[in-house]
Formats: C-alpha cells, structure tokens, sequence
C-alpha cells in the first residue's frame, strides 16, 4: 500500500466538516482553540510513504501517519528497503558550473560517487553523505540500503540536481544577479521512526540525534503574537503563502554552520546564505504578528516553530552558528520563537553557551563617529579585528571588506527578526542588546550622529531594509514595543590571535 501526501485532502475536509457544528456550539461556552485537521492522516497501515517526489519502501506494513507540518512517522523500528530516487553515481547526463566565488573558493568538486544521498544524523559537523559534489562528501556518513532504522531516529532522504546552477526557490526574494545558485542538491525530505504513534497534534521532533522529545501545537501561545494592523491595499504585505512555501520543507542546518555546506542546501527547501534565512524567518514573524486571522496564520506558524524546534536539538548537541561575513545569521531567532511560543524555556539558551552569529558580530564601544553600538566581522579568511572605532581613513583593505558586509548582508537583514522580537516582548530573553541597537541605529531616518562622521556620507542603504513590507512594518509599528526589560548580560565576541576567540565583559559604556 502506497500513501501520498495529496490524499490527506479527504481526511482534512471530513474533519472540518463534522467540527463545524461543534465549533458552533462551543463558540458561547469555552473559549476557541484551534483545532487541525492538517496534523496527520488517519493512522493506518502502508508499506511505503512519499513526500516530495521521495518515496521510503519498506519490508512490510507499518502503522504510519504524519507531522503537523506533513513529515511522516513510521512507528520502528523499520525495515526501509530502499529510497526513491535511488542514491547512486552521477548520471551521464549531468552537468555542473564548478567555478570559484569572488574569494577564488568553492564548496564544489567533480566527483561522480553519490547522488540521491542519505544520512541519519547523529552529531554535527561539515561531513555529508548526500552528494560527492560537495566538498565536505563523507561516504561513511552516507546510508545505504536495505537499512534497520531504530526507534527515535530520523532517516533524511535526498535528491540531487542534474544540473547547475538552479533557479532557487526563493528567487522572488533576490535581485537578479542571485535568482540563480549552484547548489547541487535539489530537495530534502525526513521520515522519523517512533516507538508509538505521536499525537495527532504533534510537530515533528528534531531530524538530529536520539532525543526525539514531542511537541504539540495545542500548546502554541497564541496570545503572545501582536494583532497589528497593516493595510494591504496600502502598503507591500507579501501573501502568507508565499513565506508558507519558504517554511514548508526541512532546512538542514546540521553541518553546523561551515560554509562550504551552503552548497548543499536543498534548492527547493532552503535559502544557500545566512543573510535570506535571517530575511525569511524575520518577515515571517512579522507576517504572524499581524491581525490576520488565526486560521491565515497557522500553517505559517508551524513552519517557523518547526524550524526552530530543529534548530534546538542542534543546539542540544553543541551547535555554533558565528561564522563571518552573513554565512549563518538567522538561527537565533526561530529558536527563541519555538520556545516562547510553546512555552518552553528550555529553548532559551544559557548565556552564550551556543555562539550565535548576531550575538558574535555587535557589540559595545566607542565608535568613530560617536556611537555605541558597533559590528565587527570576527572571521574572513581568518581572524579580523574590529574597525569601527577608527576612521575610514586608518582602514585596511579588510577593514573596508567588514564595512561591506555590515551593509551588504548582516545589519539591513537582521530588522524583521530583532523587530518581532522586541514586539513580542523577547528583549531579554535574546539577551544580547548591541544587536538591537545596531538595529536602531540602522534604521534611525534622523542622523544623530551627522556632525560626527568627518565629512563621511552616511551609507545609502541605512534607514531601510532589503524588504518593502518590514520597512513598512517597522515605520507603522516600531513604536509599537511594549515597555520590558533590556537583556540581563552584555558580551563581546572577543577575537584574539594568542587566546582564541572567547566571550569578554562587554557594559554599554
């Protein structure tokens, strides 16, 4: 028995229709929790299960079902016989751009080995066994098939690109010059074996690790989103569906930040750069904090906890996400955003046990043209030095490069996230507060600092975003932030050549 995702659309409608009546009835009696129908198909029986265009194959019949967000689970262990696409060498058809990036670097290599690949993922780091293309190719991390998958494990199943570059799923998103990738992998899927069927309401736990800790979305907070208005015939409000899409399948964050992975990313699952996944999850928010109704913004909101319930049992198992330049912003945000909206302070991470890239690049000093809060790039092509509290004209060619990325593709990506977490009132429990007054200084229509800057311009792109919806968003709504307290403990990312890189005092001076 095969079980595609589509036919969950009989199930969805007869439940919406036997719960409207009770709806109806308990509208004057209790208060209205949302109830999904979405959250999986009647469990059942099947020997195999599909999901983006990857199907899993089994020995025998296994009680089956699905995820809030449509991922399966199998209830294990399980026999998978084999995967479809089959994983295997390169056909002879393929062809692929291995050309070098501006710094003369790429994540890429011509090795015909393995495509379709599979991986079950125990702890992180660069390796892969999903596609020999890339750099960080590992055959030994790479599942064939027949293959026991134990209980409380995540079997993540792939399927390579014949081709690239590709069209990336976010092109919409992206200027055309980037509309394009070289990403090699095309998408990405992850079935979950359990020892018993979850609960109909569950979100799928993290595709890394053993601890398949289970989350329901009857737990959600909704009364922790803002309801704020925003007039759409007056102002860019982008279509939930549209950042539904961005949300919709598994972001495999695993090889743990190195940059060479960004080659990897699935085209069809996941922006390639840290600067889109901080754009992404930020609108996002910000989409959820609007006064749509509550049924507008559920599959929206499963996708962002989702990903942020992933992003935690990365951080379980020691992830760090500070690499320079833009490569991983965007990681902090969706984890803060799963545990408050589950209530689950366990999501909030102790302070700067996990190195976050935000976190890594602000920090407080005495900047050039007299502000506080200032951006380093802590790491290039090795070690760099913070610059800003020295003129541009004492700048070195690395300094002048840290300048372009602050504007290219960190601070100006950074707005929506630091926006929805001050509406929400998350201030302090992000706990860094040089990254939100990076943001404020960024986006400050009013120079403050302009008798300051030595005959300097100020930078063009400051005062606005790459996105017309969270420039309006935060010209109607920034005053909105309700009154809460700043983040208890102020840290710099110290970058030192003779002690490492560590965490050093940092008050706002």
């Amino acid at each position: 028995m095969s079980v595609e995702p589509h036919r969950r659309i009989g199930t969805r409608s007869a439940c919406r229709r036997k719960l409207c009546s009770l709806a109806i009835t308990l509208l004057l009696v209790v208060p209205i929790a949302m109830v999904s129908c979405r959250a999986r198909t009647t469990e059942q029986l099947a020997d195999e299960v599909s999901q983006y265009g990857i199907t899993w194959k089994f020995d025998r019949e296994y009680q089956v079902g699905q995820f809030v967000n449509g991922d399966w689970w199998v209830v294990g262990p399980v026999k998978v016989v084999s995967v479809t696409p089959e994983p295997g060498p390169a056909p002879p058809d393929e062809v692929i751009d291995l050309s070098v990036n501006q710094w003369d670097d790429t994540g890429l290599q011509d090795n015909p080995e393995l495509r379709n690949g599979s991986m079950v993922v125990m702890e992180l780091g660069p390796s892969q066994g999903y596609d020999s293309r890339g750099t960080t190719y590992d055959p030994e991390t790479s599942i064939t098939f027949p293959y026991e998958l134990e209980v409380d494990r995540s079997l993540i199943s792939s399927i390579s690109e014949v081709s690239a570059p590709n069209t990336a799923m976010y092109a919409d998103m992206m200027w055309s010059a980037e509309k394009q990738t070289p990403n090699v992998m095309k998408t990405a899927a992850v079935l979950t074996s359990l020892a018993e069927a979850p609960p109909a309401d569950a979100f799928r736990p993290t595709y890394v690790g053993a601890e398949k800790e289970i989350f329901r979305a009857s737990d959600l907070r909704w009364d922790l989103l803002q309801n704020l208005p925003i007039d759409a015939a007056k102002y860019p409000v982008p279509p939930f569906s549209e950042y539904e899409r961005y949300l919709e399948r598994p972001w495999l964050d695993h090889m743990n930040g190195a940059w060479e992975g960004q080659y990897l990313f699935p085209v069809e699952n996941q922006p390639a750069y840290g600067r889109e996944i901080a754009r992404i999850v930020g609108a996002a928010s910000l989409l959820l904090n609007t006064e749509a109704p509550q049924e507008q913004k559920q599959r929206l909101l499963y996708g962002l906890v989702q990903y942020g319930i992933d992003l935690q049992g990365m951080i379980r198992l020691g992830a760090v996400y500070n690499e320079g330049g833009g490569i991983t912003s965007g990681r902090k945000w969706p984890v803060l955003f799963a545990g408050l909206m589950l209530g689950e302070p366990s999501f909030i991470p102790e302070p700067r046990t996990t190195v976050f890239h935000e976190d890594a690049q602000t920090y407080y000093g005495q900047g050039w043209y007299g502000q506080h809060a200032l951006w380093q790039m802590v790491w290039h092509h090795g070690p760099r030095q913070p610059y800003q509290e020295k003129p541009p004209s004492e700048w070195d060619e690395w300094d002048q490069t840290s300048e372009d990325y602050r504007i290219c593709c960190t601070v100006r990506a950074w707005v929506a996230q630091g926006l929805a977490a001050m509406l929400m009132s998350a201030k302090a429990q992000w706990n860094h507060d040089a990254f939100f007054d990076n943001i404020d200084d960024w986006m400050r229509k009013t120079d403050i600092y302009a008798d300051k800057r030595q005959g300097y311009v100020r930078p063009s792109e400051e005062t606005t975003t790459f996105d017309p919806f969270v420039d309006a968003f935060w010209d109607l709504h920034r005053n909105s932030v309700p009154a809460q307290p700043d983040g208890p403990t102020n840290l710099k990312w110290d970058v030192n050549e003779d002690d490492g890189m560590k965490w050093v005092s940092n008050p706002d001076t």
